[in-house]
């Protein structure tokens, strides 16, 4: 399974590589989030967390469906700016319409629910089901959509205002140590597209990138099927230090594609007991249970959840789960009425950094 990206146009205008502070900020704050993607940056995490204002530590929680399980569009940049300010002025010229609908796609916990049609803000059938898909999430993301829903501004100034206060708190002192690493990684890959070409290029961003014969088309290999175009405008390439071990690619529907990639060099997996490893890869080699799995390690979803955003049945996702379950390899919580299943990134991180890559992709 690919995502494809139509690249067809002028030679010099198809890639670009630029570093943005709030891509690289928003990464940040996903390792926050779930640290347990990121073991390597676990001390960074518990560091921060330690020194952080409550104030700031509660308004991360609040908002933190922007870049808990995937990012929201906006917070990755197809044209980076020099500061995280100027960024951020170009996502207040985004309309409420455009911002909602993709703030509401990661609240509501799938980056395969979408919001095309009727705007929510102005559609009622819309806009109540974002509202039942985020109280399926739970209360916190139920009560973020319903202010999002109800005063798109006063919620954008309040995240503005937040990523500010994180610049002051952690990102200022992150980004100093990390800026000239991405510099000096974007600098390599414009000489190599320079001298050597897309596919030269491509190829040291990720093994998971490649170039179509055709030469028309960026292939990412990842656990989807979906494509999309650069419709002329190119696609960018945004380095990342906090990113790793994802491949983060911006590609819906009117929004210009983007991929944000690790330059940190990969963590070695420790060995585990052939038994075990057996025994999870065998629940592992049904494609079904691969793709709930990809979801899974995004954050905790419900059977319910999973049927929809891949069109199965209840029953046969609850099969799927339950040999999951059945290997170690998934926890369950129950949040009210809702059974949230979430994937052990312990148990999958000690089957390989390829895997636990692949499913983050």
């Amino acid at each position: 399974m690919t995502l494809r990206i139509d690249i067809s146009g002028p030679p010099s205008e198809r890639l670009r590589f630029a570093a943005s502070p709030l891509a690289e900020l928003t990464a940040m704050l996903h390792v926050l989030a779930e640290p347990g993607h990121h073991p390597r940056l676990a001390g960074w995490a518990g560091n921060v967390w330690a020194g952080m204002r409550p104030e700031l530590a509660e308004r991360l929680r609040e908002a933190e469906f922007l870049w808990r399980s995937s990012r929201a569009d906006f917070l990755v940049p197809s044209r980076p700016r020099p500061t995280l300010a100027e960024e951020l002025d170009d996502v207040d010229r985004i309309d409420d319409e455009t911002y909602v609908s993709s703030a509401l796609v990661t609240t509501c916990g799938s980056n395969r629910v979408h919001f095309a049609g009727p705007s929510p803000l102005a559609d009622t059938t819309a806009r109540d089901r974002a509202l039942d898909l985020a109280q399926a999430r739970g209360p916190v993301q139920e009560a973020f959509a319903e202010r999002l829903l109800a005063d798109p501004a006063a919620v954008r100034a309040r995240v503005r205002r937040t990523l500010e206060q994180c610049a002051d708190a952690f990102f200022d002192a992150a980004w100093t140590s990390v800026a000239v690493r991405l510099a000096t990684d974007r600098r390599l890959k414009d000489d190599l597209l320079k001298r050597q070409g897309i596919e030269a290029a491509l190829a040291s961003v990720s093994d998971a990138v490649t170039l179509a014969p055709d030469g028309d088309r960026i292939i990412v290999d990842q656990l989807q099927d979906n494509a999309t175009a650069a419709h002329g405008t190119g696609v960018t390439f945004i380095p990342s230090v906090f990113g790793s071990p994802h491949l983060l690619v911006v590609h819906a529907r009117g929004w210009q594609p983007v991929v944000q990639y690790p330059v940190a060099e990969p963590t070695p997996a420790e060995p585990v007991s052939l038994e075990t490893v057996t025994l999870r890869l065998e629940a592992l080699a049904h494609p079904v249970r691969l793709r709930l799995v990809r979801t899974l390690v995004r954050g905790p979803h419900t059977t319910g959840e999973l049927a929809r955003a891949w069109e199965l049945s209840a029953p046969e996702v609850s099969r799927h789960l339950a040999v999951l379950r059945n290997a170690g390899l998934l926890t369950a919580q129950r949040r009210g009425r809702y059974v949230h299943h979430s994937l052990d990134l312990s148990a999958t991180t000690a089957l390989g950094t390829d895997l636990l890559s692949a499913l983050l992709r």
